[in-house]
């Protein structure tokens, strides 16, 4: 089983991440992971913050000489803005004589949409901060971090990741526009938007300009894209075993996501039965395999995966800090007020895609793991080995003899 857990507040010393369950023997690029977070923290219309923060990943254990041991991976994610919210975020009782930075008042009047009202609530808290320095969508940087572990495993196993941003707001690539895997990965990293189509990508940041302008915020769509995957991860024979359902879940826990598809997604319900799925033709000569024309299914089928690539989707919903913020209540007299303002982005689509990217891998590196076993890189080569010359000679159509 491959799990993970991460800790760390938005403006606290930083983040920390364990990832358990990594095969031994599994060489570990830093400089791509570290690559990984710098994208996180990319694409137009992000905030301040982006300005002042640099992610890296230290690693604190469960690698050595380049290579993973078999035990726990931990990661250090250090908050450079720790400098300025000491006297705000000391742990302590009492605040340290040497702390440093503005000693901020609590924070009272809730944002809806976000985790303020309903987490101050539940754990009863005075002050909201301290539900929104857990629930703010930094903790999503110890997320990537053990999603390029993840990513690794996979590509050491012949399989690679990729994402692109297919609609902000209203404006969206049209439904019959299918992205392959090599036009996503295409991509410059450094792109605005990550998006395929450079005209849309003009009149999406245009659109992002104008939400700023307005105090306003965007929401819009992404898709993460799987290839090279082997056929069996997950399994139909138990709800929880199903990987469409366990893609969708760990696809909707990030922050601001509110919907999640696989393949077509929600298209699928308006069409009929034959628009909807995928064809199995015989193989096109001998020695070739049987063949799909399409992926309406995102390859997967009765929650397991087929051979063609995984698609993912998931929508994300406008971030719920706004500079003309909507209208809320004081928590110490209920009285009318407006939601607080912590510095925040206008879109934040781009980052959650990588993201996506990251729980993606975390959960089609689990299933990997759990179809073919072993505590080494090497005895999992030597399982899919095995399964893949199997799987070859029942699909493979032998010479036909005249």
């Amino acid at each position: 089983m491959l799990r993970f857990l991460t800790a760390g507040e938005s403006h606290g010393r930083g983040l920390v991440v364990i990832v358990d369950g990594l095969p031994a023997g599994l060489p570990l690029d830093l400089d791509r992971l570290n690559a990984l977070l710098h994208r996180r923290q990319g694409g137009y219309g992000r905030g301040r913050r982006m300005a002042i923060e640099s992610d890296r990943a230290e690693v604190q254990s469960g690698v050595r000489h380049g290579r993973t041991t078999g035990g726990p991976v931990a990661l250090l994610i250090a908050n450079r803005d720790w400098v300025n919210w000491q006297r705000t975020m000391h742990t302590g009782p009492e605040m340290p004589d040497d702390a440093t930075g503005a000693n901020r008042a609590p924070v009272v009047r809730p944002r809806p949409g976000h985790a303020d009202l309903a987490g101050a609530l539940k754990y009863d808290h005075d002050d909201v901060r301290d539900v929104l320095e857990r629930a703010s969508a930094r903790e999503t940087a110890a997320r990537v971090a053990a999603g390029g572990l993840a990513i690794q495993l996979l590509e050491a196993v012949g399989a690679a990741v990729t994402s692109h941003v297919s609609a902000i707001a209203e404006l969206a690539l049209p439904p019959d526009r299918l992205v392959t895997f090599a036009e996503a990965q295409r991509l410059a990293v450094d792109a605005p938007l990550r998006c395929v189509d450079a005209a849309l990508e003009a009149r999406m940041t245009a659109r992002i300009d104008q939400a700023k302008a307005d105090g306003d915020t965007l929401g819009g769509t992404f898709e993460v894209i799987v290839t090279g995957l082997p056929v069996g991860l997950g399994s139909y024979v138990q709800w929880d075993r199903k990987l469409d359902g366990r893609l969708a879940q760990a696809v909707m826990s990030i922050p601001a996501i509110k919907s999640v598809g696989i393949g077509l997604g929600a298209a699928s319900a308006a069409a009929p039965g034959s628009r909807v799925h995928d064809e199995i033709l015989p193989p096109h000569a001998a020695g070739s395999r049987p063949v799909r024309p399409t992926n309406r299914a995102g390859g997967l089928e009765g929650g397991v995966t087929n051979g063609e690539d995984v698609r993912v989707v998931g929508h994300m919903k406008p971030i719920a800090t706004l500079m003309q913020p909507l209208r809320s209540v004081d928590l110490t007299t209920l009285a009318p007020a407006p939601a607080a303002i912590e510095r925040s982005d206008v879109c934040a689509v781009p980052a959650a895609a990588v993201v996506g990217e990251a729980m993606v891998a975390l959960v089609l590196a689990d299933a990997l793991l759990e179809r073919f076993g072993g505590d080494s890189l090497t005895l999992i080569h030597r399982h899919m080995t095995a399964t893949a010359a199997a799987v070859a000679a029942r699909l493979t159509r032998a010479p036909q003899v005249e």
